[in-house]
């Protein structure tokens, strides 16, 4: 599971109201019949109007500044294997949607506990993603597509007669390149843009900055982060609790859908990964057979170079390059969502 939080794009080329992002949103619907399109939803409602979303978020901005966001987002994407865990329903994954939201409510630091219907949200499910250039196929496939086209440079200039030069020969290495190139769909090499194949459901929400009364303000940027503060002589909670409601939204999808999840698919490891890599792998050595061979797999499935045979036994022993290697690769797999770290 990939879930990330985004505020509102801010300055002068960006504009105050919530329409450009959900004009976006809509794009996946452009040229469907109306039954085939995906539509809105909310707590309560299975469809909401697109006017009538964006009436009700730029509406709720009381007493906002023009520098502050007036929304977020939150992207949820499932890995291939939670995707499966639902059987790819599109009606599974709005149930779980709502039941995430009432995560995100309670994760907010204030007196008095927030609940689900005090936020003021809609989200979208979307089929579609492209390959980005973060994505590991792209990665892996850039060096490839770099000598090709250098070689397709050399050959321009022996044939305007600039170098001097075998084509032929150029261009049996450019087969040479294009055969080893290591990811391709239909026998084209993948590149940015290119749809995903496979199930590619995952889910946009976007989020009023105010409650529904629109008096309170429910901010969950990093920025924000729980603390309390000192309002006219008087302790206040604020902030909101990022790493909770990450660990909230696993336990929550495992539990609706029975789903088993591996350490290194878990938020609880990623976090651990960033902060101390070295603990990461120390981690999973300690896992049990079972779970080590399977966390050894997924990782070597998602890109991330693993000593699948040769681990180190204790944390002297942890080299620097490996981990390095490990958290790069599992980097890469986790913001493509190639497994649900």
């Amino acid at each position: 599971m990939y879930i990330t939080i985004t505020r509102q794009h801010m300055g002068n080329t960006f504009s105050q109201s919530s329409a450009d992002f959900v004009a976006y949103l809509e794009k996946e619907n452009e040229g469907k019949h109306h039954e085939l399109r995906e539509p809105f939803f909310d707590q309560f409602n299975d469809r909401v109007d697109a006017k009538t979303l964006v009436q009700e978020i730029d509406a709720n901005t009381d007493r906002l500044k023009r520098t502050e966001p007036k929304f977020y987002s939150i992207t949820i994407n499932p890995s291939q294997k939670e995707l499966r865990a639902m059987n790819n329903d599109p009606a599974l994954l709005r149930h779980y949607v709502r039941e995430v939201m009432k995560d995100y409510a309670a994760s907010f630091n204030r007196e008095k506990p927030v609940t689900v219907d005090r936020i003021k949200y809609y989200a979208k499910i979307e089929h579609q993603r492209l390959y980005k250039g973060r994505d590991r196929e792209i990665q892996e496939n850039r060096k490839y597509k770099a000598e090709i086209a250098k070689l397709q440079n050399d050959i321009r200039k022996v044939e305007r007669g600039e170098s001097q030069g075998d084509s032929q020969k150029m261009q049996r290495r450019i087969e040479r390149f294009f055969e080893k190139m290591p990811h391709k769909i239909d026998g084209k090499p993948i590149e940015e843009g290119m749809k995903k194949p496979g199930h590619q459901m995952h889910v946009h929400i976007v989020m009023s900055r105010k409650d529904v009364t629109n008096r309170h303000s429910l901010s969950p940027g990093s920025s924000y982060k729980a603390s309390e503060a000192d309002l006219n002589g008087k302790p206040e909670k604020r902030g909101f609790r990022r790493d909770e409601f990450f660990e909230k939204a696993e336990k929550t999808f495992d539990r609706t859908f029975g789903h088993q999840r591996n350490y290194v698919e878990s938020y609880k490891g990623r976090n651990l990964l960033d902060k101390d890599p070295k603990a990461f792998f120390a981690q999973l050595i300690k896992l049990p057979t079972n779970e080590r061979a399977a966390a050894l797999k997924i990782l070597g499935k998602a890109g991330a170079k693993v000593p699948l045979h040769n681990i180190p036994k204790s944390k002297v022993e942890l080299a620097k390059k490996t981990l390095e290697q490990l958290k790069k690769g599992i980097d890469i797999a986790q913001k493509s969502s190639s497994i649900g770290v």
